[in-house]
């Protein structure tokens, strides 16, 4: 049998035998409908759904989804009509350096609070130093998703 014989009974046999060929879903990534500049919060009228023209290599190095980026900071420029590689953005800072936050050390039952001076801009589970107000002491601690901070006994 010739290629294109067979390749015309195979795409045949399942119109034949009543099977339906599933569609092809043409993918979609997301785009910046403005300038968003560095530092600068990704909103969702900033941004656009457009459907690829071509396949790519690595589908997970750019954002396919507004979830992705929705409420995220800007780390570069991103430009209208280009694709936004997940790297360029990240999440948004919840203590920042230099405000007083609250330090949680916890070990069983036992539970101690003290109050605490980022030293550095954290994100929820960004590992930062933390001096003590009390006694100026400098340790590491965990950022946690209520802007507290978590420090473990090791």
């Amino acid at each position: 049998m010739t290629r294109r014989l067979l390749r015309t009974l195979l795409l045949a046999l399942p119109l034949s035998a009543g099977l339906v060929l599933p569609a092809f879903t043409q993918q979609t990534v997301v785009i910046p409908t403005r300038v968003i500049y560095p530092g600068e919060t990704v909103t969702a009228d900033s941004l656009e759904d457009v459907p690829l023209r071509r396949q790519l290599k690595n589908v997970a190095a750019v954002a396919v989804d507004r979830h992705q980026l929705e409420g995220k900071i800007a780390r570069r420029t991103l430009l209208p009509g280009r694709m936004i590689p997940v790297t360029s953005v990240r999440e948004a800072h919840l203590v920042t350096a230099g405000s007083p936050v609250q330090v949680l050390f916890v070990h069983g039952a036992l539970e101690i609070s003290v109050a605490g001076v980022p030293l550095q801009h954290g994100a929820a589970g960004d590992l930062i130093k933390v001096r003590n107000l009390d006694t100026g002491a400098v340790f590491s601690g965990v950022v946690m998703i209520d802007g507290t901070i978590r420090v473990s006994a090791t």
